[in-house]
C-alpha cells in the first residue's frame, strides 16, 4: 500500500494513508495470535529468529528501492551510530519482554503496556526534556498514576510487564527522535547491531541441540524465518501513513493495537479480568481520553492560528498589490 505522494489528488492520498495506518495498527494488534504459532520454541530463540530474518527483509527492501547513501553517512557519526545501538538495545528488551508475555499467558496485560505508553512518553518529556504540561496533560497523567496503584494492588505486585513495555518502548521512541532516520533504514541500523549476538545464540542452541529451527518440520522452519516480514510489514505500512495522514490522526490510529490486544487476552485467550483489573484499565481510559481531547483541542487551534496567519497575509499582499498598481486612487480613498 505504500508509494509515491506525487501525482495524486490529496484526497486520495489521505485515503490510501488511512489504510495504510489501519493495516500497520491492525498487524501490530493482531499480533498475539502469531506468537504462540511458534512454540515449542522459546521466547528467547524467537526473539533471535526475528533479529536475523528482520534484517535479511530490511536489506531486501533496501535493495528495491536502493537506498544506501545513509549507511555511509551514519558510519561517519559515532554519536549517532552509539543512539542507534542504544536504540537496539531498548527494542530488544521490548520485543523479548512482549514475546514472552503473549507466550506466558499475559496478553492483557502486554496491552496494558501500550495504552499506558503515550503517559510514560509524557512522564519522560518531562523528566528529561524539562518539558511543561498543559493542565489536560497533568491530570491524564495523574489519572495513569491512580491507574498503576490500583492495579498494583489488584496485582499484588506492579504490573511489571506493562510498566517494561512502556517504558522500554516510550525510550526507544525519545532515542530514535535523536537518531532521525526513516522507519526502514533505522530497523536496517538496529538489526545489523542485534544480528551477530542473535546468529551467535542460535548458532549456540543448535550445537546444544536446543534449537527448534531444524527439528520441528519445514512449517516451523517457515514460520521463524517470517518474523522478520511480521516484523517489517507494518513498519512500511506505518511509514506510509505518517507522510499522507496529520499527526493527530496516528495519535488515535495508535490505540487500535492495545485495543486489539485487549480483546484478544479476554475473548481469545480467556485472561481473567477481576474488578480490580478492571478498575485499573478504567483508569487508564480516561487518561487517555483526557490525554487524546486535549492534543486534538490544541491541533484544531493550532490549526485555526495558522489559517488567521495566512488569511492576514493574503489580506496583506492583496492590499500591497493594488497600492502597486494604482497608487494615485489608493491614496485619495
Amino acid at each position: 500500500m505504500s508509494g509515491k505522494t506525487s501525482g495524486r489528488p490529496k484526497g486520495e492520498q489521505h485515503h490510501i494513508g488511512l489504510l495504510n495506518g489501519f493495516a500497520a495498527y491492525g498487524m501490530w494488534g493482531l499480533v498475539p495470535l502469531f506468537w504462540p504459532l511458534l512454540k515449542p520454541a522459546g521466547a528467547a530463540e524467537i526473539l533471535a529468529h526475528r533479529m536475523v530474518w528482520s534484517l535479511a527483509f530490511v536489506v531486501v527492501a533496501l535493495l528495491v528501492v536502493r537506498r544506501w547513501a545513509w549507511i555511509g553517512e551514519l558510519l561517519r557519526q559515532p554519536r549517532k551510530l552509539g543512539l542507534v545501538a542504544i536504540a537496539a538495545g531498548f527494542i530488544t528488551v521490548n520485543w523479548g519482554v512482549y514475546i514472552w508475555a503473549v507466550n506466558s499467558g499475559h496478553v492483557v496485560e502486554a496491552s496494558l503496556g501500550y495504552f499506558i505508553n503515550p503517559l510514560v512518553t509524557i512522564a519522560i518529556g518531562v523528566l528529561l526534556l524539562k518539558e511543561r504540561l498543559r493542565p489536560a496533560q497533568w491530570a491524564a497523567v495523574g489519572v495513569g498514576l491512580a491507574a498503576v496503584i490500583v492495579l498494583t494492588v489488584g496485582y499484588g505486585q506492579p504490573p511489571w510487564i506493562s510498566l517494561c513495555l512502556a517504558f522500554s518502548f516510550a525510550t526507544y521512541g525519545l532515542v530514535k527522535k535523536k537518531v532521525n532516520l526513516g522507519g526502514i533504514e533505522s530497523l536496517a541500523a538496529e538489526t545489523a547491531i542485534q544480528f551477530l549476538p542473535a546468529l551467535g545464540y542460535l548458532l549456540w542452541l543448535g550445537a546444544h541441540g536446543e534449537a527448534t529451527f531444524a527439528q520441528e518440520g519445514a512449517g516451523h522452519a517457515a514460520l521463524l524465518a517470517s518474523t522478520g516480514i511480521v516484523t517489517a510489514l507494518p513498519l512500511v505500512c506505518f511509514g506510509a501513513a505518517a507522510i499522507r495522514v496529520p499527526l493527530s490522526t496516528l495519535g488515535l490510529l495508535q490505540y487500535l493495537a492495545p485495543v486489539f490486544q485487549f480483546l484478544l487476552g479476554i475473548l481469545y485467550f480467556h485472561e481473567s479480568m477481576p474488578p480490580a483489573r478492571w478498575a485499573g484499565f478504567a483508569l487508564v481510559w480516561l487518561a487517555l481520553v483526557l490525554l487524546t481531547t486535549d492534543a486534538w483541542r490544541t491541533a484544531r487551534r493550532g490549526r485555526a492560528a495558522a489559517a488567521a496567519v495566512l488569511k492576514d497575509r493574503a489580506a496583506t499582499t492583496t492590499a500591497t498589490e493594488i497600492a502597486s498598481t494604482n497608487p494615485v486612487d489608493t491614496v485619495e480613498a
